[in-house]
């Protein structure tokens, strides 16, 4: 499980930028904050390290009575901080957690650097309903000799007699997209702390506002 470093934010789009250098970057725009630290986990009461994270203000009257509780219990108790419409709790080492206190504003620059890798976790867009052409990048049938009405169709999905049913896992036509992907060991090719933004090399998941999680790359040894 990836416990280091990370925050929330809403994919704002792609742009490009000219570095020192004079190449080109292209990156995504994330805008990940303002993000508040509406709750903490600690190994002594829950066994585990988490900071719960909240982005975008709510209001009161689109919560439930529950949720809007646990905000007054906590970040809302100093009137420090509205309702948050996205909540998320990230799994952190004790001396990430413990540099943060509840109602606190994290800053971009306080999480990441410039040139840091990062994992971005983010829900794809939906397809719909597609077949094994598009949805496993099959092939289909002969395109000659005749060949009517099965030009994109999987073929095959069983056997005769032995053991004479469809064995599971069959890529098959079904839903495709709306599934939760995660693009690993990408670079980050700027921060601007005042304006929330993260900018990230190369594309990532989700369409444009969609929420994703930005963490400091797991399979980076030298990167923690």
């Amino acid at each position: 499980m990836n416990q280091n470093p990370g925050i929330i934010g809403r994919k704002v789009g792609f742009t490009q930028f000219y570095g020192e250098d004079g190449s080109v970057k292209r990156v995504t725009v994330i805008e990940a904050g303002p993000v508040v630290v509406v709750g903490k986990r600690t190994t002594d009461k829950d066994g585990y390290t988490a900071l719960i994270l909240g982005f975008k203000d709510a209001k009161e009257k689109h919560l439930t009575k529950p949720v809007l509780g646990q905000f007054k219990k906590g970040v809302m108790k100093g009137g420090e901080s509205a309702p948050k419409r996205v909540i998320k709790e990230l799994r952190c080492s004790d001396d990430f957690a413990n540099k943060f206190e509840v109602g606190a504003t994290m800053k971009l620059d306080e999480v990441f650097r410039v040139g840091q890798f990062v994992d971005v976790k983010g829900r794809t867009r939906g397809r719909g309903f597609t077949g094994v052409v598009r949805r496993w990048g099959f092939a289909g049938g002969v395109q000659t000799h005749g060949t009517h009405e099965y030009r994109r169709h999987g073929g095959s999905i069983g056997t005769n007699m032995t053991p004479g049913r469809t064995l599971p896992n069959i890529k098959m036509g079904g839903h495709y997209g709306d599934e939760t992907v995660s693009m690993l060991n990408l670079r980050i090719a700027r921060i601007e702390a005042d304006k929330h933004l993260l900018m990230i090399e190369g594309g990532v998941p989700g369409a444009k506002n969609g929420h994703v999680q930005v963490r400091v790359a797991v399979k980076k040894k030298n990167n923690a």
